[in-house]
């Protein structure tokens, strides 16, 4: 928890006390790409102080999907574009309300008036370096970002070893759609050396194959109508128990 990090070449990464949420800070041509920024006002403050430090400019800021707790931006980071994929943007843009009244109940300190203002990425990313990885797991045009130079994936809420998969429950076929997701983010972490969750440590080195078999195993046991074997359940973590039965209920067509 605390300070900007340094985790790769252009690639910070501060950690929230809420869920143990990641803000990352990449370094682009133009400047920097802050994605996914939170969460307590606090916690934005500290992070644009940290960002000051590195004496280059915000010029744009990326959300990796459209849940409130990554939609979050203060007035410090500057009126720049807020970016995230078009499926994302328009979900983000018709569910403003109720994003800022979760953010309401579940943080402190925060500019309702600056969430959900996302603009559609360009085709070309714009300002945003790397390739950009979309899926519909977990949420509805959800994306990573692979900065192959940097050694570097970015996976929003996916990958994570305190969080479980979680399945968006306004789609239809989650397992299918995490299966296909998680091939996707195993072949790109093919290509990289740190993979950096929403939620949860950052992964280096076998660590991230760890991750990737955790989330497959999960996702396989529904498949088949089983319950999972998962490090991430357990009496430690009862706040999970009722997105676990979702996702359940979820897998077996309910």
């Amino acid at each position: 928890m605390g300070k900007l990090k340094q985790v790769a070449d252009g690639v910070w990464v501060r950690q929230s006390e809420w869920v143990w949420s990641n803000s990352v800070v990449v370094r682009g041509d133009a400047g920097l790409i802050l994605i996914d920024p939170g969460i307590h006002g606090s916690e934005l403050d500290q992070l644009a102080d940290d960002v000051d430090q590195l004496d280059i400019p915000v010029v744009a800021g990326f959300s990796t999907h459209p849940h409130w707790d990554h939609l979050l931006w203060h007035p410090r980071f500057g009126d720049v574009p807020r970016y995230a994929t078009p499926a994302a943007t328009r979900v983000a843009g018709g569910a403003r309300e109720r994003a800022q009244a979760m953010a309401a109940e579940s943080s402190t300190g925060i500019p309702l008036e600056l969430i959900a203002l996302s603009t559609a990425l360009p085709a070309d990313g714009g300002p945003v370096p790397g390739e950009i990885i979309e899926h519909q797991a977990h949420a509805v045009g959800h994306a990573a970002i692979l900065l192959a130079d940097r050694g570097v994936l970015l996976v929003g809420d996916m990958l994570s070893d305190v969080l479980i998969p979680l399945f968006d429950f306004r789609q239809h076929d989650q397992v299918g759609a995490y299966e296909a997701a998680l091939d996707r983010l195993d072949e790109a972490a093919g290509h990289v050396d740190v993979v950096v969750p929403g939620h949860g440590a950052v992964a280096e080195g076998p660590e991230t194959a760890a991750r990737l078999a955790a989330d497959h195993a999960y996702v396989d046991a529904l498949r088949r109508g089983e319950e999972p074997v998962d490090s991430r359940l357990g009496p430690h973590a009862d706040w999970l128990s009722g997105p676990h039965r979702s996702n359940l209920e979820q897998a077996r067509g309910r």
